[in-house]
């Protein structure tokens, strides 16, 4: 008999981490550590839905095709996004499949190559600010202005591409991805945020941008119900006054105290504010709980012992809260 469900979000660098070079072998050995951890709430009866970031195979594969672009097609910043969710997908089914095997668990596990619509109207496509991809040089820049109608903004390591970050409006395989899990599916899906398209008359069609992964986890776990969110990040726990004299691990917070953190700047954009807003996001449509805490610790985690656990409660009217629709199959507009 199955427990409850939960969606656990695998944060961007978990494969990749810092000092790493980004070898598949590197990859698989982090996706093992995660995997033990993911079977073990399997073997403890949960059903699970597993998210996972991509930006460091993004930005690889968009070198890649940079690089080789005078001998092979190039590929789109959509693609890029479709390529990595099935190479990310691959080394986290397989590791997984190992991690349920070592415990004697039989559940199948899937990963599904997820798009997820956003609106063309969507601002963030006049103001794009997502930097991704290589430095450049200023003639390099220049040169990819012109060619290629990119925008560029200065860095203190050379100029960078930056594309839009739109908001998620639907989950375009929700409804497979809830049919997988209703049949005792493992299921790895919404890489990245998910392959970003817009909705022309009865067609999909891809466009260039990256949907923040959390977001899209939020709009995922509240579209399937499930009833406990856990984000995985690089820290046990969330802190205030992070690497400050007083800092303070938060144990067991409501939502109203994490959002009036989140006002008062405790959580940067860059690090743990989209973490925080996406948990929120989730709370505020009607979900549970959410757990952020590190991969190491997600079985103490979820036992109650560690990490930060949100719970519902009013949270303040100017909240970064989406209203909640009919998951999976709700039109963009």
């Amino acid at each position: 008999m199955l427990k409850k469900t939960a969606l656990i979000a695998v944060g961007g660098n978990s494969l990749i981490r810092a000092g790493d070079n980004g070898s598949v072998g590197e990859q698989q050995a982090h996706a093992r550590a995660t995997s033990r951890a993911v079977a073990g709430l399997v073997a403890d009866s949960w059903r699970l839905l597993v998210t996972h970031g991509n930006g460091p195979q993004v930005g690889a594969a968009l070198l890649r095709s940079e690089r080789a672009r005078d001998e092979t097609y190039p590929l789109s910043l959509n693609v890029c996004g479709a390529a990595t969710q099935g190479e990310i997908g691959y080394l986290l089914q397989q590791a997984l499949g190992h991690a349920l095997a070592e415990r004697g668990v039989e559940r199948p596990v899937a990963a599904v190559l997820t798009q997820v619509a956003v609106s063309e109207e969507d601002p963030a496509f006049q103001h794009p600010t997502k930097p991704i991809g290589p430095f450049y040089t200023r003639d390099e820049a220049d040169d990819r202005r012109r060619r290629l109608g990119w925008t560029l903004v200065e860095t203190p390591n050379g100029l960078r591409r930056v594309v839009p970050s739109p908001e998620p409006l639907e989950i375009v395989e929700g409804d497979i991805i809830r049919a997988l899990l209703d049949r005792g599916v493992l299921v790895v899906a919404l890489g990245g945020g998910g392959i970003p398209v817009v909705r022309r008359g009865n067609r999909l069609v891809g466009v260039d941008a990256v949907i923040d992964k959390d977001r899209a986890s939020a709009l995922l776990a509240t579209r399937i119900r499930v009833e406990l969110f856990v984000i995985l990040t690089d820290v046990d726990q969330v802190y205030v006054d992070y690497k400050q004299p007083g800092e303070r691990p938060l144990g067991r917070v409501t939502a109203a105290e994490l959002e009036r953190y989140l006002r008062e700047g405790q959580f940067p954009p860059g690090s743990m504010g989209p973490k925080v807003e996406a948990a929120l996001r989730f709370l505020g449509d009607g979900g549970r709980e959410v757990i952020i805490t590190s991969p190491e610790r997600l079985m103490d985690a979820v036992a109650g012992r560690a990490g930060t656990h949100v719970i519902g409660g009013e949270v303040a009217a100017e909240a970064p809260v989406v209203p909640a629709t009919s998951w999976g199959t709700e039109p963009a507009r």
